[in-house]
């Protein structure tokens, strides 16, 4: 699963109506060109096809009067909204190995209501000890990684990972069962987003004039 689709359906979605550079800087606020493959390029072009797929409506706005190229804005449709919520529901139960989907889906986590939250992240649990319980087939933790030889090296890193995994996520669900953050339906939710030309100090570099669309 790419975390690109995700993380742009949500950060247009928090804005209401976003050029591509407000997308970008949220998402390197977010430290997103870090921790996934969130790059200004991939943010751009992830923007322009989702567009022609349906899923944002792109708006093209007048060059201001102090010059420079037209900058498009962009929506989200309601295929876009239901194709965010179903990637942000998969994101928090998958069990693939890869930190970015994760990462991406506690970003946005609180879009939904904090029972669902909730069921998604038991669901994960159990996607865990799944995963665990085929590899384990051939491979047991506690003979430890010689009986593979040095390949042995890998699945010992998979599988404490998973179990580092699967105990964190237990006490993220107690902090959230203990009333932690504000999830849809409760109240003002937590602003993640910067507002319209607000500094953001985690850029990687100031936009070009053009690379706003």
């Amino acid at each position: 699963m790419s975390v690109i689709r995700l993380l742009v359906l949500g950060a247009v979605r928090q804005h209401g109506r976003a050029h591509g550079y407000q997308v970008r800087n949220d998402l390197e606020y977010w430290g997103a060109h870090e921790w996934s493959n969130a790059k200004p390029g991939s943010i751009y072009h992830a923007l322009k096809q989702m567009a022609k797929q349906g899923l944002l409506h792109a708006h093209e706005i007048a060059p201001s009067t102090a010059g420079g190229p037209p900058r498009t804005e962009y929506e989200i449709t309601q295929a876009g909204t239901e194709e965010y919520f179903s990637l942000l529901r998969a994101s928090l139960t998958a069990y693939d190995q890869k930190p970015d989907v994760l990462a991406g889906a506690l970003g946005l986590m609180v879009d939904l209501e904090r029972e669902e939250v909730l069921a998604l992240l038991e669901e994960r649990i159990r996607a865990i000890g799944k995963w665990r319980r085929s590899v384990t087939e051939y491979y047991t933790p506690e003979d430890g990684p010689g009986q593979l030889g040095h390949i042995g090296e890998i699945m010992n890193l998979w599988v404490h990972s998973a179990d580092t995994g699967a105990e964190w996520t237990r006490a993220l669900i107690e902090r959230i069962r203990g009333g932690a953050y504000t999830f849809a339906g409760e109240g003002e939710p937590f602003v993640g987003v910067l507002a319209e030309g607000e500094r953001n100090p985690y850029a990687t570099e100031e936009p070009h004039p053009g690379d706003r669309g």
